[in-house]
């Protein structure tokens, strides 16, 4: 019996399939709409974050963007969308500027905020307003990047800070897994 319960519990996570993502329309950083059908036909990188972040956000995509050099052509098919958490105040122009001060090579994503959230819940990003002196805020958010294969099926995470190696191990994993 303990055999048979240590298959279940090993195998029940390749058995049974979670959802991640939800049909979705938004508006990309050119002001054009964008619905998850963006994900489909090639490899993805997702990241959460917003213009106003004094270090996880603008890290995050120097780390992308030099990931998008490491890889070079092999990475060519690679796309990589920066979904904001403060739809209230990133504008499609502001998450164009912020993005293509990285590379060019990053779609920013904003929009309607209950719709944003929505997109969030559906990918278990967690955000919230933190208030800050003189009544603003800052935002805590969920700091890893998610990776999709080319159907946009979830394949795993690049945490925050991993070495560059990794980072691009993963990012080849992604590419080659169709």
């Amino acid at each position: 019996l303990a055999g048979v319960m240590t298959w279940v519990l090993r195998s029940a996570p390749e058995r049974i399939p979670v959802a991640f993502g939800t049909a979705f329309n938004l508006t990309d950083d050119t002001g054009k709409p964008i619905t998850e059908q963006a994900f489909q036909g090639h490899p993805s990188l997702i990241f959460f974050g917003f213009t106003r972040c004094p270090e996880v956000c603008p890290t995050t995509l120097y780390e992308m963007a030099g990931w998008f050099d490491t890889v070079g052509e092999e990475g060519k098919p690679l796309k990589a969308f920066f979904f904001s958490v403060d739809p209230e105040r990133d504008t499609p122009e502001l998450m164009h500027n912020y993005a293509a001060a990285f590379t060019d090579r990053i779609v920013g994503i904003t929009g309607d905020p209950a719709e944003v959230q929505k997109v969030m819940k559906s990918w278990r990003i967690f955000a919230r307003k933190v208030p800050t002196e003189g009544g603003d805020y800052t935002m805590d958010h969920t700091a890893s990047v998610l990776m999709l294969d080319s159907r946009g099926n979830f394949k795993g995470t690049i945490g925050h800070g991993v070495a560059a190696g990794s980072a691009v191990a993963k990012i080849r994993e992604v590419l080659t897994s169709g």
